[in-house]
């Protein structure tokens, strides 16, 4: 079973039966996936725990209870339970939160979103942005090119596939998916046509280069005092995100160089840019940048450092110090899927 995330949390029995029953923290929760992309409470699972404990029984009038009570508590919030049986015999509720079509709130106007395995409250000018930046549909799902699925790169979609079905990280249950269900699996179609996500990753150039915000990274080198000395800049659209970031580190001169060492009587080549650290960057650029509004990644290189700048501000509920403290939350889970 999963553990707490961006997706799931789990609570114990006791927080939705008898004196103990916390209404309002479960509410908080389901506001909180309901205004990010939806999620999951399995309710009955002790933190910690895979199974919920030996011998639990389930009320059949829970389910409804719970719908009544959140009812009650929630605006825009949209829960469906559903009575499970584990491995071990014992029951526990598995309650789904589809993610809201407007922004979700308590009825005394509190709003929450989900970041990382934490449902964290939205004051102020944020919930203006919030409601903003808020469509019926996540980006990456959206069809508002309206491109055929038939229509996507057919070298692109194969190298996709292939890399799909012989990665680790991907569930044999997955791999055994057709090639069209494994594109509707990974949100890169829905139904007849190529999802925002798919055009980006396995679309042509021309309909890549009409979503508008798809990346566009400057490569700028700076001297000693500051002054630009070599610029290389990737815009032309001909590319999915992770040839983006092959080309950059094959193309980019600076990251071939090596120093020479004294290692006893020898000498080591040693590089100038690990490339696993490097990549790493261009991922993180790419799958945390905002697709809902324009501006190029900048890689700006001086003498002491080498800066990754990314356009648009922090996602909601994410503050600096939550960067370098996993768990992290993805801007765009799916594209994040296949780049990490």
């Amino acid at each position: 079973m999963s553990q707490e995330g961006q997706l799931l949390d789990l609570k114990s029995l006791r927080a939705v039966t008898g004196k103990t029953a916390d209404w309002n923290e479960i509410a908080k929760d389901c506001i909180a996936f309901a205004n990010a992309t939806g999620g999951r409470l399995l309710l009955g699972i002790e933190d910690g725990e895979e199974l919920p404990p030996v011998g639990q029984h389930i009320p059949a009038d829970l389910p409804d209870t719970l719908r009544r009570k959140l009812a009650e508590r929630t605006v825009n919030v949209t829960v469906l339970p559903d009575i499970v049986t584990a491995a071990n015999g014992a029951q526990y509720i598995e309650l789904r939160v589809p993610r809201a079509l407007s922004v979700a709130s308590t009825t005394d106007g509190r709003y929450y979103l989900r970041v990382a395995d934490q449902s964290k409250p939205v004051t102020g000018d944020d919930v203006m942005r919030l409601a903003s930046e808020r469509s019926a549909l996540p980006w990456e799902t959206q069809t508002t090119l309206n491109v055929p699925r038939t229509e996507a790169d057919s070298a692109k979609l194969g190298k996709l596939l292939q890399a799909l079905r012989t990665s680790d990280r991907v569930k044999n249950s997955v791999k055994e998916k057709s090639d069209d269900e494994l594109l509707d699996h990974y949100q890169l179609t829905q139904g007849t046509l190529l999802t925002n996500l798919g055009i980006l990753c396995i679309g042509r150039q021309h309909h890549r280069a009409q979503l508008t915000t798809a990346p566009v990274i400057q490569f700028i080198k700076y001297d000693d005092l500051g002054q630009k000395v070599n610029k290389l800049v990737w815009d032309d659209h001909t590319q999915s995100p992770s040839e983006l970031i092959e080309a950059i580190w094959q193309e980019v001169p600076d990251f071939r160089e090596r120093y020479e060492l004294p290692d006893g009587l020898y000498r080591q080549n040693v590089p100038a840019f690990d490339e696993i650290v490097v990549r790493e960057l261009l991922v993180n650029a790419l799958v945390h940048r905002p697709y809902t509004q324009r501006g190029d990644v900048f890689l700006n290189l001086h003498p002491d450092r080498l800066e990754v700048v990314n356009p648009g501000p922090l996602p909601l509920g994410v503050t600096p110090q939550m960067c370098c403290t996993p768990p992290c939350a993805a801007t765009n889970i799916w594209l994040a899927c296949f780049m990490t």
